[in-house]
């Protein structure tokens, strides 16, 4: 049997196409070879799979929040990395799930991915504030629905500045720093 590994929740948050998810798999990635087990909740996936029929309501974002911060927890609480890039908008929501975890004695860190709206813009990689601009949606993250910026997250990148690579680095860095890496 193999020594057992400290898991942890690493929240990654910011605005839609702010690089969150890239930023997450290429992290796991370099986690993974070094031998940690890993799993990334992608927001996508658990939106269609353990979240289906909510909506984006403030309610309904704060129990996706919830329910993505309950199955983090259970996750790493059995130690495994879980790389969680999920823009969770509003302060309170991520506080409660940084509270479950503080109850659990379960390591969490909170990542701002400080991508300006502009830069998420023009990336849009899946096209929404072209549909928003067009009026074909409505209630986008940081453009006409509030993002509430994290005041002291333990690590804020800003993407736009620096490779992937280099901003997965910087997160290796703090896991690295906190004992987790």
């Amino acid at each position: 049997m193999s020594v057992t590994e400290t898991g942890a929740t690493i929240w990654l948050t910011g605005l839609p196409s702010a690089g969150k998810t890239t930023i997450a798999y290429e992290l796991a990635g370099r986690l993974r070879t070094e031998g940690h087990r890993v799993e990334v909740l992608d927001g996508d996936e658990i939106r269609e799979f353990l979240s289906a029929g909510l909506g984006f309501s403030r309610e309904d974002r704060h129990t996706n929040v919830a329910r993505i911060g309950f199955v983090a927890e259970l996750l790493a609480a059995n130690g495994v990395k879980v790389l969680v890039p999920v823009i969770a908008p509003f302060a309170d929501s991520r506080e409660a799930v940084r509270k479950r975890h503080a109850a659990e004695s379960t390591t969490y860190l909170e990542v701002h991915v400080a991508t300006p709206v502009e830069v998420c813009s023009v990336r849009d990689v899946k096209g929404l504030y072209a549909r928003q601009a067009a009026g074909e949606i409505s209630g986008l993250t940081g453009v006409d629905d509030p993002y509430e910026v994290p005041e002291s997250p333990d690590l804020r990148i800003a993407s736009h500045q620096q490779t992937v690579q280099e901003s997965a680095a910087a997160l290796h860095a703090l896991l690295t720093e906190r004992g987790l890496a």
